[in-house]
């Protein structure tokens, strides 16, 4: 059995007991939240209905830096600045 899931506008293909790296959600460390499903597959059996998975917040984190450079030619303009996503590791009891 696997559900289809979405957070922060992407979907995530999960069954119980996944672990995943999402954008980062509210709640504490240790936390169960609900989840909203699009998609719920067992066996042959398919639901399109909105229902909800339960998910256990492991820890939050910040990804790997993003360096992005500006510049425009023929000027004196350069600029370099860097990113680092939140994201928040979580784990799926149940679907």
């Amino acid at each position: 059995m696997f559900a289809v899931l979405n957070t922060g506008g992407k979907q995530y293909r999960a069954s119980a007991e996944d672990e995943l790296l999402v954008d980062r959600i509210p709640g504490e460390v240790g936390d169960s939240v609900e989840m909203p499903v699009s998609f719920k597959a067992d066996g042959d059996d398919f639901d399109f209905a909105g229902s909800q998975a339960r998910v256990e917040i492991l820890e939050h984190l910040r990804g790997e830096k993003i360096h992005i450079y500006k510049y425009r030619p023929k000027k004196t303009y350069k600029k370099k600045t860097g990113h680092r996503q939140e994201l928040t590791r979580i784990k799926v009891v149940e679907v």
